[in-house]
């Protein structure tokens, strides 16, 4: 009975080692600029603000609030929570502890300040170029991802092997008469992984991958969890009026379609997304003008506080332009 006990106390120690779990909290900070998705990074553009969860935080929330502001000094406004990631083997480093990291997504206005090396915003199509299509077919997606993921399908193992990875790379980027869907933003970047295209897929390798294709990586799982944080933007664009988080007190209907644009990628047309505008009721005139182009003075508009709370999935319907 005694050797018993003995054992049974000793195995929750060696357990209790093996499996030590922490929390990192980690913020997709995003803004609209001059007609431009950006994200605030710190570590030379090459991380998300994060830091783990501590007993003096109060919540979940307010312990990324303080990070976020420790490290960038821009406070949080608009949050909610994103997603958690626990893959062991996409963290890339050797921590003996099980890492969760709960992720965030803001939406907030970038405010000039000074450049700091430390933290500052940056374009996240320099992290996903092939996402951006407002001007079409990316080059790149064209004449350099393209070829080489079918390379990879093509030197599977098997015939059942390479008619799925064939398949796979067909619908995640639009491929054989398939339509390009904006919002697979991670489907894409994890086929890349995959297919060892991105620099995070061969992290720690003696010589890397000579065939990563362009685009700036990150520290971690971080271009991971950014990749996330832009598929539900450009979902939840569609269905709720969070784009109004990233707008001006004031702007034109021009402005507001530009970011629009700026965050899915795409075109949409311009009389069906001012008709939608509308006819949801959305905005309301402050009864400015400004001039924006040759022709005449543009109206300056201002959301209407009370859409969200009568009608909680208006949202701006995406007219998308499919030419």
């Amino acid at each position: 009975m005694q050797d018993k006990t003995t054992q049974a106390t000793k195995q929750p120690a060696r357990n209790s080692r093996s499996q030590a779990i922490s929390a990192d909290l980690i913020a997709v900070v995003i803004a609209v600029t001059n007609g431009e998705p950006r994200v605030l990074t710190i570590g030379e553009a090459g991380a998300l603000p994060s830091g783990p969860f501590e007993l003096g935080h109060r919540s979940l929330q307010s312990g990324l609030r303080a990070w976020v502001e420790r490290q960038t000094s821009h406070p949080l406004g608009y949050i909610e929570q994103l997603y958690t990631f626990a893959d062991r083997d996409r963290i890339g480093d050797e921590r003996v502890e099980r890492v969760i990291s709960i992720s965030y997504l803001g939406l907030t206005r970038e405010e000039q300040s000074e450049r700091s090396p430390a933290h500052g915003w940056r374009g996240w199509y320099d992290y996903f170029p092939w996402e951006d299509h407002r001007a079409g077919v990316p080059f790149v997606l064209r004449e350099i991802l393209v070829p080489r993921l079918s390379a990879w399908a093509d030197e599977a193992e098997g015939s059942s092997l390479r008619r799925d990875r064939r398949q796979r790379v067909a619908h995640a980027f639009g491929l054989d008469d398939r339509d390009w869907n904006e919002e697979l933003v991670l489907q894409r970047y994890e086929l890349l992984y995959e297919a060892a295209l991105v620099a995070e897929a061969t992290r720690g390798s003696d010589n890397g991958s000579p065939l990563s294709v362009p685009g700036r990586s990150m520290i971690a799982d971080h271009r991971r969890i950014l990749a996330t944080g832009i598929a539900r933007l450009r979902t939840k664009i569609k269905y709720r009026p969070v784009v109004f988080e990233l707008m001006p007190p004031a702007f034109t209907l021009l402005q507001l379609q530009r970011t629009v644009e700026a965050l899915a990628g795409r075109l949409v047309h311009k009389q069906n997304f001012r008709r939608l505008i509308e006819q949801q009721d959305l905005v309301e005139e402050t009864g400015e003008t400004v001039s924006e182009t040759r022709g005449p003075p543009a109206k300056r508009f201002r959301f209407r506080q009370t859409v969200q709370a009568e009608r909680t999935v208006a949202g701006t319907k995406l007219p998308l332009s499919r030419a």
